[in-house]
C-alpha cells in the first residue's frame, strides 16, 4: 500500500462502484416487459446500454453552458436499443420509468457499512458522471452515508477530463495529494492520479453480472487495491 497517511478525504464513483446498476436495471426491463418478449437477452440489453452510455460522454462536446443530461443519454440510448432489439411495444411512461431504473440502483452489500466505517475518519462525497439529482435520489434511496456530492455536471465536464476532479478538489479545500480517488474503474482512478490525487481500486467482479467482463485485477500503480468497502476501512485503518 502506497503512503495514505495524508489522504483526508476520499472521492468515490458511484455507479458500478458503491452500487450495483446492472442486476437493478436488468430487473426493471424484466418486470416492464412482463414475459412480452421472450426472443430479447435483456442481460445482453443492459451491457448495450451502459456501452452506450459511455460511448455518448467520451465523444460529448459539453460545458456548463451547453450540458447534456445524463438523464437524456440513457432515455435517448434506451430508445436506441428498443428499435435494434424489435421492442416497439413500451410506452412513453414505460420507458420513462425504465430510464429513472439508473436512479433507483441499489448499493453493494459491503457499500453502507463500509462507508460508515470510513467517515470515522475520513470526510466521504461522490464523484459521479451521473446528474445531481440521480446521485441525490441512488443515495437517499440507498441509506449511502456522504459528507457531499459532487458530480461532473457542477464542473461542466464528464470524467476522466481534469476539471472534473480538479473542481471536486476545490470545494473540498483539499490538495490532490489530501485526496484519494476510489473506483472499480481504472480509466477513473489513472486520470484522478495524474493529476496528484491517491488512488483506491475496488474491484467489482459482479459489475456487469454474473459471468460479466470486468476487469478486477489488482495494480501495484495504485496505493490501495480492495476487494469491497469494508476490506478498503480495514487498510486504511478504520
Amino acid at each position: 500500500m502506497g503512503d495514505t497517511s495524508g489522504v483526508r478525504a476520499l472521492l468515490f464513483d458511484v455507479q458500478g462502484t458503491a452500487t450495483d446498476f446492472h442486476s437493478t436495471v436488468l430487473g426493471a426491463l424484466r418486470e416492464t416487459s412482463a414475459g412480452r418478449h421472450p426472443d430479447v437477452d435483456w442481460m445482453e440489453f443492459v451491457d448495450r446500454w451502459r456501452a452506450e452510455y459511455f460511448e455518448v460522454l467520451r465523444d460529448a462536446e459539453v460545458s456548463r453552458d451547453r450540458w447534456t443530461t445524463v438523464h437524456s443519454v440513457y432515455r435517448d440510448a434506451l430508445n436506441r436499443l428498443l428499435a435494434a432489439y424489435g421492442v416497439t411495444d413500451l410506452d412513453e411512461a414505460e420507458r420513462e420509468s425504465l430510464t429513472r431504473a439508473w436512479q433507483r440502483i441499489v448499493p453493494w452489500p459491503d457499500a453502507v457499512a463500509g462507508l460508515a466505517r470510513l467517515k470515522t475518519r475520513y470526510t466521504l462525497a461522490t464523484l459521479s458522471n451521473a446528474d445531481v439529482s440521480a446521485v441525490v435520489n441512488i443515495s437517499k434511496l440507498g441509506g449511502l452515508p456522504w459528507d457531499a456530492i459532487f458530480t461532473a455536471e457542477m464542473a461542466g465536464a464528464f470524467k476522466p477530463d481534469p476539471a472534473t476532479y480538479r473542481m471536486a478538489a476545490t470545494y473540498l479545500g483539499l490538495a490532490p495529494e489530501q485526496i484519494m480517488m476510489v473506483a472499480c474503474h481504472k480509466y477513473d482512478i489513472r486520470a484522478a492520479g495524474a493529476l496528484g490525487f491517491r488512488t483506491a481500486f475496488v474491484a467489482r467482479p459482479l459489475e456487469f453480472g454474473a459471468g460479466g467482463a470486468v476487469d478486477v485485477e489488482f495494480e501495484d500503480e495504485f496505493d490501495v487495491n480492495a476487494t469491497d468497502f469494508l476490506n478498503l476501512a480495514d487498510q486504511l485503518g478504520c
